[in-house]
């Protein structure tokens, strides 16, 4: 099978590399598309996500759908061309977070995508089984892709806590920060802003519900909104950007005894943030690792609202084009909104 390998920074090579038959409880996987994700991105342009740095050579991806062409022993329910979206987080079961439900930070956890665990630019995989969640006809492969970072969103939302009518703000327009939107809305919120500097994801965001849209090079955000709140503030505030001063802004626009969860990953191992205002107001401050136990839900609110996420999927590449298509995501060119990759 052909395999996309990151070398060094921005950086990939092709390996054609033999695949094994899927061993007991396992599922062999055509792998037919895979989206492109902000961590691809850290690793990819930074050579690192957060203080974990990149151990070369590495398969990234970890956003699958799939067809599936073998079973194991002891497989049953699946077939030979069944669709399906695939997990990418590998857990141990045993362990005191897993035996509490709080799968996604399992002590022993593998991500497939993370170093030693190849990710899914490649064209096939064996998965456990308990990986795969069957899609329904009419939800296409490249859409299916989004199940894993909307899991993503939902799983925030148990952070959020918005009430019925209650304002947020998210910082960041990119895949993650619209399917937040997408939740917010979902949950009932009232007022939403969004604050991205790229005027295509601006567009995306109304598109898809924000009440308003700023560009943070033009103004400073956090004190527009608090003009737009009469200086109260919003109940909660999620940065999906993390990037520069984008939590501080958060913390800024967040209210009295608000929220403030973060969802995406700063690139800084450590980070300056604005405790003053943070402890004055008692904010309560949440950060997200990746999902847990929401990819049924994602995947029920994606078919159910096809026409709502269609358009953020606004580009896909083959495999042999997985550079090209990385530096086009990485500066936001084209109108790219989630790039695709298709092996």
């Amino acid at each position: 099978m052909l395999v996309a390998e990151l070398v060094a920074q921005r950086q990939f090579r092709f390996n054609e590399v033999p695949i094994e038959d899927p061993g007991p409880g396992e599922v062999q996987v055509r792998v037919n598309a895979v989206g492109i994700c902000g961590s691809d991105l850290h690793s990819y342009a930074e050579g690192a996500i957060g203080d974990t740095p990149c151990e070369y050579p590495m398969v990234l991806g970890h956003e699958p759908a799939g067809t599936v062409l073998k079973t194991g022993a002891g497989v049953g329910g699946w077939s030979r061309g069944d669709r399906a979206a695939l997990e990418p987080a590998l857990y141990c079961y045993h362990c005191e977070f897993c035996r509490s439900g709080r799968h996604n930070i399992c002590a022993n956890i593998r991500f497939l995508s993370n170093p030693g665990t190849p990710g899914f630019f490649r064209d096939f995989v064996n998965l456990p089984v308990a990986n795969l969640l069957a899609i329904p006809p009419a939800l296409s492969l490249d859409l299916a892709t989004i199940v894993e970072p909307l899991a993503v969103a939902m799983h925030s939302m148990k952070f959020a806590a918005i009430q019925l009518g209650e304002t947020a703000a998210v910082f960041g327009a990119g895949p993650i920060g619209l399917l937040t939107l997408a939740c917010l809305k979902a949950a009932g919120a009232g007022r939403i802003w969004v604050v991205e500097p790229v005027s295509h994801r601006r567009e995306l965001a109304l598109q898809m519900g924000a009440d308003v849209a700023l560009d943070p090079e033009q103004l400073d955000a956090a004190r527009q909104i608090l003009a737009d709140t009469a200086h109260r503030g919003v109940d909660c505030a999620i940065d999906c950007a993390t990037r520069e001063d984008t939590t501080n802004a958060a913390i800024r626009a967040a209210r009295n005894g608000g929220r403030v969860v973060i969802t995406g990953i700063h690139s800084a191992s450590f980070v300056p943030f604005e405790v003053s205002p943070m402890r004055r107001k008692e904010l309560a401050i949440f950060n997200v690792r990746r999902s847990c136990h929401e990819s049924h839900d994602a995947l029920s609110m994606l078919t159910n609202q096809m026409s709502l996420f269609a358009p953020l999927v606004t580009h896909t590449r083959p495999l042999d084009a997985l550079p090209a298509a990385f530096a086009l995501t990485e500066h936001y060119a084209d109108g790219v909104g989630k790039m695709v990759i298709k092996p």
